[in-house]
């Protein structure tokens, strides 16, 4: 791996390199990590014994494996297990944090930001849904606004949020903030105590197995009502498996779905290898390969969607162009008629310089 990109070849920046190539050896120019991450080797390695464990009935404890994720997302981001909620879908966050708000409540979202952040605020009946560019989030937020709901970073071309101004907007007004992480807890360090709640999937930059997201939210649990809680989500989950559960869980685990447990399996041995690598490590990698790729499409007199301090990367127009680049061994996306690429601690120069000699024909 080309570490030029990030620093000299000392200390971290070996610890960096021999990790990720032990663990990491795709057969294609992968950049695609926007849609879905590849799976450290010891994740594969994990998942295939406890299925073949589970085959042979004798199971291993695989609870136990997720609170090791719920513990190593929470050190990820900076905030106490007991504010995690475990889970494996945004939208069922989204929803959760929807039926909590109160009749008439106003929610401000971004325009054109993902579907399971914004869609359930829209079929819960009696809220007032306001959307906005995305830069222009902040001076929206007015007294009477509820919660601000926004995208760490844009699914479709990258575009970072300003998170402090937001945050100091929705305070100011009395408001509370939701954010969702799935394109950025990973690779983007993120003060996740500083807003009411943030949701992420696992599966794009946490190198996870799909059936995996988590929940923070406050300490003091924010006031949502866990309408879809069952026995996982008691104080005692076992005593809590026939009629209604006699004490919910007095932390963020009271928002807990029943777990894919496989995925669960992999997830705690992806968490640990980023908490191993270190993710202003891993930052400071993406983005200088996504400057790169920035710099070689200029050289191209091609210019993408402006998003400076993001390792997405959206080309309007280029999104045709897909089926040639994969034919070619190039993996990327095609989100309304854009090229996407995603740079991740797995790719190299090497790979950017792939896609950009594609594109070049």
């Amino acid at each position: 791996m080309d570490l030029d990109l990030i620093g000299p070849h000392s200390g971290p920046m070996e610890t960096f390199e021999t990790l990720v190539r032990a663990e990491f050896a795709p057969k294609n120019t992968y950049l695609n990590t926007a849609s879905t991450g590849l799976l450290p080797a010891r994740t594969v390695e994990a998942m295939r014994t406890a299925l073949e464990s589970a085959a042979a009935g004798q199971p291993t404890d695989m609870f136990a494996d997720v609170e090791a994720a719920r513990a190593s997302f929470a050190r990820l981001t900076g905030v106490p297990a007991d504010r995690v909620a475990a889970g494996a879908s945004v939208a069922v966050y989204t929803g959760l944090i929807a039926a909590s708000l109160p009749e008439g409540a106003e929610v401000l979202t971004a325009e054109g930001d993902f579907s399971s952040l914004v869609n359930p605020f829209h079929v819960r009946r009696g809220l007032r849904v306001r959307t906005v560019p995305l830069e222009r989030i902040a001076e929206s937020v007015r007294p009477g606004t509820a919660l601000v709901a926004v995208s760490a970073a844009q699914s479709a071309d990258g575009r970072i949020a300003d998170l402090p101004a937001i945050r100091a907007a929705a305070r100011a007004h009395g408001a509370r903030t939701y954010l969702d992480a799935s394109q950025a807890v990973g690779w983007l360090p993120i003060e996740t105590d500083g807003y009411d709640y943030v949701a992420a999937v696992a599966f794009k930059w946490l190198l996870c197995p799909r059936g995996v997201a988590f929940l923070v939210v406050p300490q003091d649990l924010g006031g949502l009502t866990p309408v879809f809680a069952g026995w996982v989500a008691g104080e005692a989950p076992w005593d809590s498996c026939y009629g209604p559960v006699a004490e919910l869980a007095r932390s963020a685990r009271r928002f807990d779905e029943s777990p894919a447990l496989f995925s669960y399996t992999g997830a705690r041995h992806s968490l640990a290898l980023l908490e191993e690598v270190g993710v202003k490590q891993v930052q400071a990698h993406d983005l200088a390969l996504a400057d790169r790729f920035r710099a070689g499409l200029r050289d191209l007199d091609i210019e993408p969607v402006p998003a400076p301090g993001s390792p997405i990367v959206s080309v309007p127009g280029l999104g045709v162009r897909l089926p040639e680049l994969s034919r070619a061994g190039v993996e990327v996306s095609d989100r309304a008629g854009n090229l996407r690429a995603a740079f991740h601690l797995y790719n190299r120069a090497a790979d950017v310089d792939r896609l950009l000699d594609v594109l070049a024909g």
